[in-house]
């Protein structure tokens, strides 16, 4: 479904503790912000690319974006920023915002060699720690797999990294059976960041 078909609910409270609603374009809320929330844009990029610690949001499974999302307004992941837009959010926003990225077209990039020092463990994971190789469950070239595992290929190094460093410090905890939190756990501080750097740097594709 394109974006256009769509149109996002977005709930404010009033001065007096009313709540409101009104129709917002998932394009113009992304852009331009609107009903008290912010453009996405002005924090993930202009395309939802992502920039610094802000994740690219292009081209990302719809069902994941959604789940990210209610995850953040229903206090299962705690972000500073992001928590409590994603609680100013109606489902419909969500569900609406959630689309509108997924169907995002991605902007091309050139892919690293084999000798970059974090196509390694992407590839073949560290054994000897039980960490698997990264592509083993987000697909060939970071793509993505199903609802679960989202693509990581374009994604921010800096945002990577930090994910990486939460799952591992129990920050964050809402991966299926705990899978990123045990593989996060066996990275070393220098591999979480050449990794980070590595799936930075691979052409983005969609996983929807």
């Amino acid at each position: 479904m394109k974006w256009m078909q769509w149109t996002a609910v977005v709930v404010l409270a009033g001065t007096a503790g009313a709540v409101q609603a009104q129709s917002v374009n998932p394009a113009t809320l992304a852009n331009s912000g609107g009903d008290g929330l912010a453009a996405c844009a002005s924090c993930h990029g202009a395309q939802g690319e992502g920039q610094g610690a802000m994740p690219r949001l292009a081209g990302i499974n719809a069902a994941y974006l959604r789940k990210q999302l209610d995850d953040l307004a229903e206090g299962r992941r705690e972000h500073a920023l992001m928590s409590p837009i994603a609680k100013a959010m109606s489902p419909e926003t969500r569900e609406a915002m959630s689309g509108y990225y997924a169907a995002t077209a991605l902007p091309a990039s050139a892919p690293p060699g084999d000798a970059h020092p974090g196509a390694r463990v992407a590839q073949r994971g560290a054994w000897d720690r039980n960490v698997p190789g990264c592509v083993q469950c987000h697909g060939p070239g970071g793509r993505g797999v199903g609802d679960a595992f989202p693509p990581i290929a374009g994604q921010t190094a800096d945002y990577l990294s930090a994910q990486l460093e939460a799952w591992k410090a129990g920050r964050r905890s809402n991966d299926p059976i705990g899978l990123m939190q045990a593989a996060a756990r066996g990275l070393t501080a220098e591999e979480i960041r050449d990794v980070s750097d590595y799936f930075s740097k691979l052409p983005m594709e969609a996983s929807r």
